[in-house]
């Protein structure tokens, strides 16, 4: 009867064990199939691009978002030379990267989303016997990827606002610099909980979705040309321009989207009123005219350069080298 038993038990252990072998080679059959999938690939170089991007870039990032939200009157704040030299003065080079580590943080996922969802939609829209898409289908391809990553990663863009102006000379009442998670945490505790950390997302989706979508549209098209011109692959140079150049097209034509985002962002902080997307724009404009929606777009312009540039040309080599090498 023991030997029965134990003979049963032997089996069953035997079963088990073979059960657990097959399940790890079925995990590890999974994730060799993910860590070679191109959504894998896209997501990892979209967010590495994302970060490289914005730390190039940080200390006209922050420039930009202070001359965002300035009063009118407020002369804190001039010129960009001007307001580079005041916050090496008074914070030295961390005033620079003030909230870079939280930007990094929102922008590897929202980046490395982008990418990914922009080359899931992709084949949506293509034409039956097509290969590439039209302009106007990146442009919606795009655009719907933008909302995509917006929405999954709008608290920590907020968040990170609010970082960028902890120390910045703008009149604005507070009595310490709790750190990221620890603004993030006085927002959804005094502001309306989940409501307080998606403030401001309808004006930036209303941003968001033609920027991503001619950032996309742009540069395609660009590198399309380049590539013709040259009969193969673009230099990396000339993957440089096109960046340059998606980058620059796209902001400035929804620049004023940006500005209303980072003032929604704020609106608590300041002290504006605004109920709206519409009430914030009568606002804006009775208070500072068309110039309003344009503060600092000078700042912008000069970032938006090196920050897609390099944005592109990241992504480009490591989902290269992850296709090669992975």
């Amino acid at each position: 009867m023991s030997t029965q038993t134990a003979s049963t038990a032997s089996k069953a252990s035997s079963t088990g064990g073979a059960a657990a072998a097959g399940y790890a080679v079925a995990a590890g059959n999974g994730l060799s199939k993910l860590v070679h999938s191109a959504f894998f690939t896209n997501f990892i170089a979209g967010g590495m691009a994302g970060c490289v991007s914005r730390t190039v870039v940080s200390p006209l990032e922050r420039m930009k978002i202070i001359f965002q939200i300035q009063t009118p009157g407020s002369h804190n704040y001039n010129g960009v030379w001007a307001t580079l030299v005041k916050m090496w003065k008074e914070e030295g080079w961390r005033g620079y990267m003030r909230g870079n580590g939280s930007n990094c943080l929102r922008i590897f996922p929202y980046s490395a989303i982008q990418f990914a969802s922009y080359n899931v939609y992709r084949p949506f829209f293509l034409a039956e016997g097509e290969t590439e898409l039209t302009v106007g289908m990146r442009l919606i391809a795009g655009g719907i990827a933008g909302i995509t990553s917006v929405a999954m990663t709008y608290p920590l863009d907020i968040t990170r606002t609010r970082l960028s102006l902890q120390c910045a000379d703008l009149s604005i009442s507070r009595t310490e610099t709790p750190g990221m998670w620890g603004t993030m945490k006085d927002i959804f505790k005094n502001e309306g909980g989940f409501m307080g950390l998606y403030r401001g997302i309808m004006p930036t989706i209303y941003g968001v979705a033609p920027y991503v979508g001619l950032n996309f549209a742009v540069y395609e098209s660009v590198r399309k040309r380049f590539s013709t011109y040259e009969g193969g692959e673009p230099t990396a140079m000339e993957k440089l321009a096109a960046g340059a150049i998606s980058g620059a097209v796209a902001q400035s034509l929804t620049y004023p989207f940006d500005v209303l985002r980072r003032r929604f962002q704020v609106n608590t902080m300041m002290g504006n009123p605004y109920s709206s997307t519409w009430h914030a724009c009568k606002v804006i404009f009775a208070r500072e005219g068309i110039r309003g929606f344009y503060q600092g777009l000078a700042a912008n312009l000069l970032k938006v350069i090196p920050s897609m540039s390099s944005s592109w040309l990241t992504f480009e080599m490591t989902r290269s080298y992850m296709t090669k090498y992975l």
